[in-house]
């Protein structure tokens, strides 16, 4: 096959067998694969196979159908098939059985077995039932003989494969039911005793046949079974005494350990720790077995196949005299000889003596110590040493055994009876299978040796049903070398100079041992192929068998081949008063072959062998490979190294190995032209026969050696491959062009998927961008004029604020005018009474009148002035220099400040700035004067009321007055002269105030209509707010010593209207200006911009101002913006 990059191939690996990967590249005779595990393995072009892709994913049924018949395909179909749990497979017309490990529901049911009664094989799934209904079709329909061949290592299923094989012929020919102890009853009940006494659990397995077995079912004419016979080979004896870990002895003991209380107190048994030949491993129950059910169930099936109660308790006797046997122990007495060691082992030979029913105690121990040796003149006795008494017991031990097990099995031959008229059989092999373990010995020789026979019996079946095949489809096969495992076999069994031949001379020789053995296997096989010697090796040897190289131990060949039992042991067991045990070794007389001839037990095996090879050879065969998927006997687990392993040993690859030395694939015309007519496509096209457009196809290829046959095409090994790989890399040429044509017409879809999509996604942005500048448009239009309105709105209201300001300030001034007018008047007033008084100075005869009609002024004024103070709330303090007299005066405190109002106050009394007007001066000044009351000049007469005796008084106190008063009129010139000067510096600064408003006015106007000019007049407009801003600090600072104004408590008398822009400079500035205190007010500037003054009313020093609930809520129109 032309491996190329991109190939599906499978590759060795070391812990899965075979691993499918991908070739990435070819180098030479190398290539680089990528495994399924992400491995990458560079390996040679001849070690890689081929791999089907077009395989279905749950595997052939026959594997015959595989496109490439090659291990990793067979290992990997297997797998598939185990994985849904379908553990049978054909390979041809071999069945390959895996062993689940678990029950199956409905496997074998009675159901099942109708539905392969009488069915085609191949026409229903593989299946045991299967092959031996096609055998027993076979015998009955040819009249010819059949045999069933199950072969396997331990452990993988063979012995349950047999029952299944003998339970589906009991049901095929089988008599009725109502029938008592039918042939194929006991046939069947004998399974469980031979595996009672021929089974041990093993590593592998815990139920392995350790014997070969071979069971012949007779049939009649009729179809019915009419006898059976049980033909058993190579018992391992050796297993009776000496087990090693973890395995354990063969059933019965155990079984016979777990008896009923009664049996074991008859055979004197215990616990089987305390046995010998069952402590040496540790295991003694094993998992989801019932060792005293099974001893009952065993009995049971001695009852069936005809063994008597008597027969029984004589077979369990013998099987508790080999336990006590074993527990014998000795002593070493003197320099060679040997006793009984202790009481114990007195206890036990006496217990085995006693179930021997052997009378004599000291002959037995006798015969277990010592060996006569015979010679011309007398017999001697010599003694054992330990060792060799020991070897003497257990070989007394095994002898037993192995005459105890041939005894059943020609009982269960007697009981179940054969039939002599019979003339077809099918005969039913169950044999070990190869075996290859750390320590090999002659067992697993043997056994080997059986293996390699059965091997080229299966290699020449398979042959001759290739040539069967070929001879049908007529095609030339003559050229086809059938190459055999002959040369193994003559080396173990060529008379003389093969290897049995070589133990048997050499055990004819007392004085030889198994390292003479060696040395001349190694001499005389020194050149063979099939044979090697180790290194450094010097009892050691090894044969290349077909399933591997088997290395050998050759320690015990020498002792396990002799065939012979002790005289002594004979004597002694033949005279025992059991008949059983006395039939068992019959007298020496009676079975002492002619003297000279030597019997070994390789000679004999090889002997039985040739016999079975007889028998099968004159059968028609039919093969059953068992596999074991794991070593840990667990279900759903397959181990790809072990099963591969099985395989080779098995000689499934073997056979596939012939096969592929003729056609291995072949194919009916109709599936070869459906699979590989891509190749060549005009052949269909042109009406001609199948077998002529196969033909065309080859040629067109370019291929040969073929053959084509009457109904199918038979190709070679490796011409299969051949054709795949034309096909895949026609398909991936085609492939690819199918691909660029499908890319092509994909990416121009998604071309004008995006255009349309595009002209789309643009059309309804654009709609949207439209729509926004519309949106923009519109708003732009509409904040245009907002801005028109709110300008407009905003111009108007500054303008009616300036005016109401510039009423506001002149009300304020023509209140200041007034109240200096009102106090000129005070001051005039004030001058005539002290004119007044300088006149009644000067008129000394009026003295005492006027001081009565003084008297009268001064008692009526203060009487006025107590009612104005009690009106007033009595808030204002009276004067510090008040005399206690109460004279009708006027004190001017000029210089007295009055305390800064409450924020509050002034947020309650504050007047709307934008409706002053000169009504509301009016209606302002008459509250004014309703709340303030003004003191008027009192001039009411002196009423002359006094006596002549009151008269000297009274002068005194007028005098006293008088000089009162007098000191009084010049303090009160005094301060009018001042005061008239104070007046007139005010007057002068109050000019310059009504200037410097004038001139601020003009400021704000120029500002007013600087704010809305263009950038370039930033300078200037910034220039004019620094001017504005520094006239205001020297107009607070005039106002603050200037303002006395007689106007209503906490009214605001606006001054200016400021700009926004201003209110925007003068925040951040922070002038402490503007927050100056002014007598008795203050300057603030309101929400919408104005600046203004909030005055207190100024009185004489006999009033004092005083606030009202209902004067301060009447005032509290406007609230000030902030104090800066």
């Amino acid at each position: 096959m032309e491996i190329t990059a991109g190939s599906h191939v499978w590759v060795e690996d070391q812990e899965l067998a075979w691993v499918d990967g991908v070739v990435t590249s070819v180098n030479g005779n190398e290539a680089e694969v990528e495994t399924i595990n992400g491995n990458q393995v560079t390996t040679k072009l001849s070690k890689l196979y081929p791999k089907d892709m077009e395989a279905p994913d749950t595997g052939v049924d026959d594997m015959t159908k595989l496109s490439y018949l090659h291990e990793p395909a067979v290992l990997h179909n297997l797998a598939i098939r185990y994985g849904i749990k379908e553990i049978y497979t054909y390979c041809g017309n071999i069945l390959i059985a895996i062993n689940p490990f678990q029950a199956i529901s409905h496997l074998y049911d009675t159901k099942l077995m109708d539905s392969y009664k009488g069915a085609q094989l191949g026409d229903r799934s593989p299946h045991v039932f299967a092959i031996t209904d096609v055998a027993y079709r076979a015998m009955n329909n040819e009249g010819k003989s059949n045999s069933i061949l199950v072969s396997g290592e331990s452990g993988a299923g063979k012995t349950e494969t047999t029952k299944m094989i003998m339970r589906y012929l009991a049901y095929l020919g089988g008599h009725a039911a109502a029938e008592a102890r039918t042939v194929e009853r006991k046939v069947l009940e004998s399974n469980p005793v031979l595996e009672a006494f021929g089974n041990a659990k093993t590593v592998r397995n815990n139920n392995s046949s350790r014997f070969g077995k071979f069971v012949e079912i007779q049939f009649d004419a009729r179809g019915q079974i009419s006898g059976a016979a049980i033909r058993t080979y190579l018992l391992e004896k050796s297993r009776v005494c000496q087990i090693s870990e973890p395995e354990r002895n063969y059933h019965c003991f155990y079984l016979l350990c777990a008896a009923p209380p009664k049996e074991i107190e008859k055979y004197k048994l215990g616990d089987p720790k305390s046995f010998h030949y069952l402590n040496q491993s540790s295991c003694y129950e094993l998992v989801g077995v019932d060792d005293s059910h099974d001893y009952l169930a065993t009995k049971k099936a001695m009852d069936i196949v005809g063994i008597s109660v008597g027969e029984q308790d004589a077979i369990f006797r013998i099987v508790a005299a080999i336990l006590h046997l074993g527990n014998i122990a000795f002593a070493l007495e003197g320099e060679d000889s040997s006793v009984l060691e202790d009481d114990k082992a007195k206890f036990h030979l006496q217990v085995a003596a006693e179930l021997l029913m052997y009378g004599y105690i000291l002959a037995l121990e006798t015969a277990l110590c010592k060996r006569n040796m015979v010679t011309p003149e007398e017999v001697i006795k010599r003694s054992l040493d330990p060792l060799g008494a020991a070897i003497s017991r257990d070989g007394l031990a095994k002898t037993i055994y192995a005459r105890l097990f041939d005894w059943l099995v020609k009982k269960i031959n007697v009981s179940i009876g054969q039939d002599p008229d019979s003339k077809c059989l099918i005969g039913v092999l169950d044999i070990y299978g190869f075996e290859s373990f750390k320590t090999s010995s002659f067992e697993q020789f043997c056994i080997n040796f059986t293996n390699e026979k059965l091997q080229q019996h299966f290699n020449q079946h398979v042959f001759k049903m290739e040539q069967s095949v070929y001879q049908e489809e007529e095609i030339d096969w003559s050229y086809i070398d059938f190459v055999d495992n002959q040369d193994v076999l003559d080396l173990i069994e060529k008379k003389p100079g093969g290897i049995i031949s070589l133990l048997d001379e050499t055990c004819m020789f007392p004085k030889s041992t198994h390292e003479t053995f060696a040395q001349k296997l190694y001499q005389t096989f020194k050149d063979h192929k099939r044979f090697v010697k180790p290194k450094l090796a010097r009892t050691e040897f090894t044969i290349v068998h077909y399933a591997g190289e088997v290395q050998y131990q050759c320690d015990q060949f020498l002792d396990k081949n002799k065939d012979y039992i002790v005289p002594e042991h004979q004597e002694l067991l033949s005279t025992s008063k059991c008949s059983f045990i006395a039939s068992l070794f019959p007298s020496l007389n009676a079975e002492t072959p002619k003297s000279g001839k030597f019997s070994s037990i390789g000679s004999r095996f090889k002997l039985q062998l040739q016999q079975l090879m007889d028998i099968l050879n004159s059968t028609e065969p039919h093969y059953i490979r068992c596999i074991k998927p794991n070593s840990d006997l667990r279900p759903e687990i397959f181990e790809n190294v072990s099963v591969l392993q099985q395989l080779r040993s098995g000689g499934v690859l073997e056979a596939i190995r012939v096969k592929c030395e003729g056609y291995p694939t072949n194919r009916i015309f109709s599936e070869f032209l459906e699979r590989f007519s891509i190749l060549a496509p005009e052949v269909l096209k042109e009406n001609v026969e199948e077998n002529v457009a196969c033909k065309s196809i080859m040629e067109k290829v370019g291929l040969s050696n073929y053959q084509i046959g009457k109904t199918k095409i038979f190709l070679r090994a490796g011409q299969m491959a051949e054709l795949d790989g034309r096909k895949a890399k026609l398909l991936g040429e085609s492939a690819k062009v199918i691909q660029k044509q499908v890319r092509s017409r994909i990416a121009r879809k998604r071309y004008v998927r995006v255009q349309t999509a595009s002209i789309c996604i643009q059309t309804v942005l654009r709609g949207q961008l439209a729509c926004e500048s519309l949106k923009f448009r519109k708003r732009t239009a509409a904040a245009v004029k907002i801005q028109k309105s709110a300008r407009r709105k905003s111009a108007s209201r500054k303008y009616t604020n300036i005016i109401a300001s510039a009423v506001v300030v002149q009300t304020g001034i023509r209140a200041i005018v007034a109240h200096n007018e009102f106090r000129s008047k005070m001051q005039n007033r004030s001058a005539t009474i002290q004119a007044a008084t300088e006149e009644e100075e000067k008129d000394s005869g009026k003295e005492e009148e006027d001081i009565g009609k003084e008297e009268k002024d001064i008692g009526k004024e203060e009487k006025d002035i107590g009612r104005e103070e009690k009106d007033s709330g009595k808030e204002v303090k009276e004067p510090e220099d008040k005399e206690p007299e109460k004279q009708p005066t006027v004190k001017v405190q000029e210089k007295e400040e009055l305390p800064d109002p409450p924020v509050a106050v002034l947020e309650q009394n504050e007047p709307d700035k934008t409706d002053v007007s000169p009504d509301k001066e009016q209606e302002v000044t008459e509250e004014s004067n309703e709340l303030y009351h003004i003191v008027k000049e009192i001039s009411s007469p002196i009423q002359d009321v006094l006596t002549a005796e009151d008269l000297p008084s009274e002068v005194e106190q007028l005098k006293v007055l008088l000089i009162g008063e007098k000191k009084r009129a010049d303090e009160y010139q005094k301060q009018h002269a001042e005061a008239q000067e104070l007046s007139e510096q005010r007057r002068k600064k109050l000019e310059e105030t009504e200037k410097k408003v004038h001139q601020l006015q003009e400021s704000l106007n120029r500002l007013h209509q600087v704010q809305n000019q263009p950038l370039h007049r930033l300078l200037e407009l910034t220039t004019l707010i620094i001017r504005t801003t520094l006239m205001l600090h020297q107009l607070a600072q005039i106002l603050h010593f200037q303002l006395q104004v007689m106007i209503q408590p906490t009214t605001l008398v606006p001054v200016l209207k400021l700009p926004r822009c201003m209110l925007k400079t003068l925040q951040p500035l922070k002038l402490q200006v503007l927050r100056t205190v002014i007598r008795r007010g203050h300057l603030m500037i309101t929400s919408d911009g104005s600046l203004c003054f909030c005055f207190f009313l100024s009185v004489d020093d006999r009033y004092k101002h005083n606030f009202s609930r209902e004067s301060q809520c009447r005032h509290a129109k406007h609230k000030p913006h902030s104090y800066t």
